[in-house]
């Protein structure tokens, strides 16, 4: 499917791609077409050309029947100020259509155990921490036991404790479902994803699993370092994945074939270093200014 918006400008160039069990990162820098693919996977968005199928179901003609295997959380979301806990998600699973008080109650019950919120589910949601309301969001997402979780920038903003804690739950959510997150965290992406998907000017670069990611970069990662006034010549030259202070001066990561520099040593490819390289060699072939 693709997606143009008014004005000609093409969000999403034609792709296709198959998701199974698991969780899946998409990785991007910003406007390549991440959020525009999980709207319409969502079937918030209508494709411009092409369709996708969710368990045999199509995202136009088949919206209701998509939307019952469907939990989705946007990266902007709101609560209503002055519910508790467990009034928000009784709410919300009522606005999913479970009409039964019973039936909300277990489901309640169920995801508030699944986040691990418990012990919080009296408590005023507008007093949570940020990283609460985004374990409140989950919740809210998996009240209808979706088979399809889609989930915007799960970490923004949080701090690195409950940075895990998220990351450790869409982990063990990843067993018996398909779990599409969308993040500029490369970090959550080794802790959580099967597989991960890099998108660019909203098209696809590459869709591996991490280790295969890594494994295209071996051999082509070298650690240099450096006085600050060699910094300019080395970044004309190469392709930068960090720049770090050591004990010694500084420290640079470089990708490239070969480096020429006397303390250049080559190193195992983090999967930074992999994203980077393929992010940057798009520009170049493009002909668009690096990052660094």
């Amino acid at each position: 499917m693709s997606k143009t918006y008014e004005g000609g400008v093409q969000a999403l160039k034609p792709l296709t791609m198959e998701f199974g069990d698991g969780v899946f990162a998409l990785l991007g820098p910003n406007g390549s077409g991440k959020t525009t693919f999980m709207r319409m996977l969502a079937t918030l968005l209508e494709p411009t050309s092409g369709t996708a199928r969710v368990d045999g179901f199509d995202i136009q003609r088949d919206r209701p029947q998509i939307r019952r295997l469907l939990g989705y959380l946007p990266q902007d979301f709101g609560f209503y100020p002055g519910l508790t806990v467990t009034e928000q998600l009784d709410y919300l699973a009522l606005l999913s259509d479970i009409r039964d008080p019973r039936v909300r109650r277990d489901a309640v019950d169920r995801v508030l155990t699944q986040v691990n919120m418990q012990d919080f589910r009296e408590r005023p949601v507008d007093k949570l921490s940020g990283g609460m309301k985004q374990r409140v969001g989950i919740a809210a997402a998996l009240l209808g036991s979706p088979q399809l979780l889609i989930i915007d920038e799960p970490t923004s903003g949080l701090d690195p404790e409950e940075r895990i804690r998220i990351r450790s739950l869409l982990a063990e959510l990843g067993h018996d479902r398909v779990i599409i997150i969308s993040t500029h965290i490369v970090a959550d992406v080794e802790a959580t994803a099967d597989q991960l998907v890099i998108l660019w000017l909203g098209e696809l670069l590459l869709k591996d699993t991490v280790e295969g990611l890594i494994e295209k970069t071996r051999g082509r990662v070298w650690s240099v370092d450096v006085e600050v006034e060699e910094i300019p010549r080395l970044k004309q030259a190469y392709t930068f994945t960090g720049v770090f202070r050591a004990s010694r001066g500084i420290q640079v990561r470089v990708i490239a074939d070969a480096v020429d520099h006397p303390r250049a040593v080559a190193v195992e490819p983090t999967l930074e270093d992999a994203y980077i390289g393929t992010i940057e060699a798009a520009r170049a072939r493009a002909g668009v200014e690096a990052l660094v």
